[in-house]
């Protein structure tokens, strides 16, 4: 059962919707570019939720802050940070024994410079990082990210660039490429779960 919620990040109330009770194990799914259009309600979001749940996780998705019921206003991803610590903590404190990260294009951009350690997260999960759009090199090594997932036709998140920067990233990370797909993954949605449940 999926339930609206909210939790306070720097003073804000960040709207999100919460799938399931919290306990052993959950993951945080974070949204793309709010000023392109990007929310929770994402199609490639819900995949990547429905992914996590199918293989019995709780599921946090949220609004990033100034978008949709969130308070606040976009801070060109440095506030937004502090909002996956928040949605980390707030998995944590309601009983969540690990929790994973994943994130689709800019949300996987911030959720890459999130701490590990700092956020206590087991897991990363890295769908389109948008390279080709957005600046990375503040990105350096990220111990907990375990999979990449891009399409062959994806202009924002090109292969040739990702595997030109996971080995600062993290080696050993598994790298998929799905043929065919663009960055929005139209008519391939289902491929893009499929690879997420064989990896997670």
């Amino acid at each position: 059962m999926e339930e609206r919620i909210t939790f306070d990040s720097d003073g804000l109330k960040i709207e999100g919707l919460l799938h399931g009770a919290a306990s052993g194990n959950a993951a945080v799914i974070t949204h793309p570019h709010p000023l392109y259009g990007g929310d929770m309600h994402n199609p490639v979001v819900s995949g990547i939720v429905s992914s996590f749940q199918g293989k019995g996780y709780t599921t946090l998705c949220f609004n990033f802050r100034g978008t949709g019921g969130s308070q606040g206003r976009h801070d060109e991803g440095i506030g937004e940070r502090n909002d996956v610590i928040a949605a980390i903590d707030y998995l944590k404190s309601t009983g969540a024994d690990r929790v994973d990260l994943a994130g689709y294009s800019f949300g996987a951009w911030v959720n890459a410079h999130v701490s590990c350690g700092r956020g206590a997260v087991e897991r990363m999960v890295m769908v389109s990082p948008p390279i080709g759009f957005i600046e990375f090199e503040t990105v350096g090594s990220i111990e907990c990210l375990e999979l990449v997932i891009t399409g062959s036709r994806d202009d924002i998140a090109p292969p040739g660039l990702i595997e030109k920067a996971l080995p600062g990233w993290n080696p050993q990370a598994c790298f998929e490429v799905i043929q065919g797909a663009d960055h929005f993954y139209s008519g391939f949605l289902g491929d893009l779960t499929a690879v997420l449940e064989n990896n997670l």
